[in-house]
Formats: structure tokens, sequence, C-alpha cells
């Protein structure tokens, strides 16, 4: 159902379903999954595939070109999951002929102004906060969640469970299930309210703990940290993502735990 001061392009494929305010704008190559619905003065441009129950703020701007002035019009996508919403003014950019898309994944909020540019990946249940702003090719895991007014470099990594504090810096990579603050952006302990509440055990946190004692608090570089946490340490599958991570970091991780 939409208002008919909405325009509509024939070529979009819409849900019977989905509610469309007045002044949007939906251009063509443009699908939409039933239950979604559509703020007023939504700007959804070619290329964006969004799901189901959405919904979609005032203001947004969904699938506009890359920032990129290497982009030479490309075919590429946005592709938004289920039970996702994006807030007021927020503007999500589709992919460049790098990967093709943009992904934002399924039950995400992407709060007011929030910007996520060509290429990034965002995994579930992710919370970005307001006035946040993604460079290109970032990836964000699940449930990872990115204070207020926070810039993030292009190709950086955000591990997911972790929490970057409002206001950061991030120019290197963020490990999971960890907890991110200061300036320069260093390690300042575990997620662990938020592994409680996703149902992590007392003795899976005290395991993670303990593998990032070994990488940010005992004086070790990398190298050393990884080979300690491979020989002293029982495998599991945190341990071994944790390892994964370091070894293939493509900025360098973060910096460690320091005293003021």
């Amino acid at each position: 159902m939409h208002q008919p001061l909405a325009y509509v392009h024939p070529g979009a494929d819409i849900a019977k379903n989905v509610v469309i305010e007045p002044f949007v704008t939906i251009e063509n190559d443009v699908v939409i999954g039933k239950g979604t619905w559509i703020g007023s003065n939504v700007t959804i441009m070619e290329g964006a595939r969004i799901g189901e129950n959405c919904r979609i703020f005032p203001g947004a701007v969904i699938s506009a070109i890359p920032q990129d002035l290497k982009f030479e019009g490309e075919k590429s996508v946005v592709e938004i999951g289920d039970n996702t919403t994006i807030r007021e003014c927020s503007t999500i950019n589709r992919g460049t002929s790098v990967t093709g898309k943009t992904i934002i994944g399924e039950n995400c909020l992407l709060m007011a102004y929030s910007h996520v540019a060509h290429d990034c990946i965002i995994g579930n249940n992710c919370v970005i906060v307001n006035g946040v702003a993604l460079g290109g090719h970032v990836t964000v895991g699940d449930f990872a969640i990115i204070g207020g007014l926070s810039a993030v470099h292009q190709f950086v990594t955000i591990g997911q469970h972790s929490m970057v504090s409002g206001g950061s810096l991030v120019r290197k990579d963020v490990p999971p299930y960890i907890k991110a603050a200061r300036e320069p952006l260093s390690f300042v302990g575990i997620n662990s309210i938020g592994l409680r509440r996703r149902g992590f055990t007392e003795e899976k946190i005290t395991e993670i703990q303990n593998i990032y004692r070994i990488l940010f608090q005992n004086r070790n570089n990398n190298t050393q940290a990884v080979l300690k946490m491979e020989t002293e340490l029982k495998t599991s599958a945190e341990r071994d993502e944790i390892i994964s991570f370091v070894q293939n970091s493509g900025r360098g991780i973060m910096k460690g735990y320091k005293q003021n």
C-alpha cells in the first residue's frame, strides 16, 4: 500500500503489504519484502534489496551510488536483512565493482544520521549508534555495537560481540568479544555484560579473558601471543577465532591495555 503522494517506479518489486508513506521515492530495480514500513521522505534508489518487516524512518537514503571517485556506474546492490530498522537520515551506499554489494544483516539497528559506505558488510544483530560513519569496505561482526559519533576507517574489521566506545576513531581492527575505548583506541576489557546477555557461561567468559590477557596484558607482541595461545590454551571455537583474527588482520589490531 502506498500513498498517492509517493513515487514508486513500475519496475520496483514491492510486496503487497508494504506500507509506503507520502513523499517517498522508490526507483527502478528495487525489491522490498513483505511487512516493511517506509516512512515519509525516504529515498530508495536502484539496487536496493530490502528484506521483510524492516522499518525505514524519514529522510533515509538507501542505495545511492558510492562516494568513491573510482566508481564508473557499474551495477551493484545494497542488501538489507529482515527485521532491520534504519532511523532518520541514515545513508547506505551500494557497492562498487570490488564486491558488487553492501550488506546489512538481520535484526540490526542503524540509528539516526549513521552512514554505511560502499562494500561494507554488517552482520546480524548489530547496533550502529547515532552519527557513526563507516568508511568503505568495513566489516562488522554479529552483535557488535559501535558507539555514537565514532568514525571507522576504510577496510577496518570489527569483531563479533565487541563494543566500541562512543566518539572513537577506529583506525585499526577491533578483535571479537571485547570493549574498545580511549585515544588511540585500546583494549579496555572483555564485553562481559554483552556476553552474559547472549548466553555465554562464566567459564567461557573466563576463557576469553585468559586469551586476551596473553594478547593484550602480558607484554607479548602479536607473534608471541599467538604462539602462547596455541601452545598453552586448549582448543576452542573462541580461541581459534581470535587467533585467526589476529593472523588475518589487514590493518593490524588495535593497542593493548595501558594504565593511565
